[in-house]
């Protein structure tokens, strides 16, 4: 059993995920077993970011260079739910990046459903996400993994459970998204940067 290829065989692409969420909002729920108000509300404002970002980020032109030069088949495998705020700021931007080369695929996946995956990719023992699995498309090799957030915004949120000086954590979270609203992806683009100069170089 390879159970990257056969995650990737059951994922579904970035339109029909953000299809999937709309159609989850207009029921009422979301992904996941938490159908609270709380995550509902979370949802709705995930969907307003991913349309943000896809109307407004832009890939910068070395990256789009650099994306389009690579001629190796790859699947982009993601872990993901539409409550997750981290997933919203940073999968339309990765969306757009995959979209730019036609070798490429992305493929996404629910985590809560897909735990035996997610198991295998944690960050400091914890199921965050999204995590982006990088595969070969051809071998479904592991070829690298992202996530799942840019190192800055990891740092804050490391620093806040080491030391939380009294801020309440949705106080903290609002400080998260306002650093990912100054930083408009181009942190994120630096990160993948460096990854596709090493998968080209590979």
């Amino acid at each position: 059993m390879n159970l990257l290829k056969d995650k990737s065989q059951i994922g579904i692409d970035y339109l029909n995920y953000h299809k999937t969420i709309e159609e989850l909002l207009a029921e009422g729920k979301t992904s996941g077993t938490n159908h609270s108000e709380d995550y509902i509300h979370y949802t709705k404002m995930n969907l307003q970011r991913m349309n943000r970002y896809l109307k407004t980020v832009d890939i910068n032109e070395d990256l789009s260079a650099l994306i389009q030069s690579i001629d190796k088949p790859l699947i982009f495998l993601v872990l993901a739910e539409a409550w997750c705020g981290d997933v919203a700021q940073n999968l339309p931007t990765i969306h757009k990046m995959v979209d730019l080369n036609p070798n490429w695929q992305m493929r996404i996946v629910w985590r809560d459903e897909n735990l035996d995956l997610m198991n295998q990719y944690l960050t400091n023992g914890g199921i965050s996400i999204p995590k982006v699995i990088v595969l070969d498309a051809t071998s479904f090799e592991e070829l690298t993994v992202w996530g799942p957030r840019p190192a800055e915004v990891q740092a804050m949120v490391m620093d806040y459970k080491k030391d939380q000086k009294g801020i309440p954590y949705m106080e903290f979270v609002k400080e998260v998204h306002l650093w990912y609203a100054k930083d408009k992806g181009q942190r994120l683009q630096g990160e993948w940067k460096a990854i596709f100069d090493s998968l080209k170089g590979s």
